[in-house]
């Protein structure tokens, strides 16, 4: 129903994607408050992913795991500028593919592609038990990773079971942009002018805290989130949530981890904690 958010400010913290949240969300009729957050770059020295491109191409992998959709987006970006690309996607439709989550999954569709299997959980937990079914002894494994995670508990594991593991991290995250931004958006919550903050990858989470405790604005940060609705898109952001004794408010359905299933969501929610005013 459209209008539904109408008289409604909800805060979103801008990554990749969020262009597109926000234009659903201001489609409800909310008044979307932008901060943008953080610059995602190429990874500052290409030659190892293009490295991995080449040992991808000249013997394929058996199987390829895809833990973000902007991983493969990088990747193929890079490709194309070396001429690669149409070899890479022969290379990788050779290959099982794995993505955590649907977002790879997406990413892959665009090249058309499509993964074996997907985790039923978005998390690197959900990938390790995915693979766990497998027999992946001697098994050659390409493993995209993102930044400012630590990915030795699935390297290892996946080591533990025999795979040969060969890791891409195709890109990087500017962690000192927009600090100011941040800052602003904390105060806005701590002043009660955001009825509900919306959260699509754990990486805002961690940036959103990062950055309170840098400028001495912690204790705001929380008193704020206190007042405010905190709506995560899935599992992994209400872990990353929990891991700052931070708490979930608002989260879509199970296994509807998507932007319309949690603007359904929040709808719902805030009509029924923040019923609008009525106009007299």
């Amino acid at each position: 129903m459209a209008d539904r958010l109408n008289g409604y400010r909800i805060l979103i913290l801008e990554t990749r994607e969020e262009a597109q949240f926000s234009k659903l969300l201001a489609e409800q009729g909310a008044d979307v408050v932008q901060c943008p957050m953080f610059t995602i770059h190429d990874a500052p020295d290409p030659a190892p992913v293009e490295a991995w491109i080449h040992r991808a191409i000249d013997q394929p992998f058996d199987d390829l795991v895809l833990m973000t959709g902007e991983g493969l987006r990088r990747i193929m970006k890079l490709a194309r500028t070396r001429g690669l690309d149409q070899a890479l996607v022969a290379a990788l439709a050779k290959s099982r593919k794995f993505t955590r989550g649907p977002k790879p999954g997406k990413a892959l569709r665009e090249i058309s592609l499509d993964a074996q299997q997907t985790t039923e959980k978005p998390t690197t937990e959900g990938v390790i038990e995915m693979l766990g079914r497998l027999d992946l002894k001697g098994r050659r494994v390409g493993l995209q990773l993102y930044p400012d995670k630590d990915h030795s508990i699935l390297t290892g594991a996946l080591a533990a079971q025999g795979a040969d593991v060969d890791t891409v991290l195709p890109y990087a995250y500017d962690s000192k942009a927009a600090d100011g931004n941040i800052v602003a958006a904390i105060d806005d919550m701590a002043e009660g002018r955001i009825d509900s903050i919306a959260l699509t990858n754990l990486g805002q989470v961690r940036r959103l805290v990062e950055t309170a405790k840098a400028h001495g604005s912690e204790a705001k940060l929380r008193a704020g989130l206190e007042r405010t609705l905190i709506a995560s898109v899935g599992p992994a952001v209400s872990g990353e949530l929990a891991a700052h004794g931070l708490r979930t408010d608002i989260a879509p359905a199970e296994d509807h981890y998507f932007m319309r299933p949690l603007i359904s969501a929040i709808a719902v929610a805030l009509e029924e904690k923040k019923p609008k005013v009525p106009v007299k």
